[in-house]
């Protein structure tokens, strides 16, 4: 498995849990639960990704 190296959203409070992404490693976006760091990583191609971005900030193309 690569090694991915997470980060929170810079709108995160420190001290509260969060949803983590890794954009580190070609070809894959890793996203994790910050309580769970050891837990199961959700990985998206990179196309899919920029989809799923482009939806929550209401740009989706339609």
């Amino acid at each position: 498995m690569p090694d991915f190296t997470f980060r929170k959203s810079s709108y995160s409070d420190p001290e509260r849990e969060c949803v983590e992404v890794a954009t580190n490693v070609p070809g894959a976006v890793a996203i994790r639960d910050s309580k769970r760091p050891d837990g199961p990583i959700l990985r998206f191609m990179p196309a899919a990704w920029a989809d799923f971005q482009a939806v929550v900030a209401g740009e989706a193309k339609r």
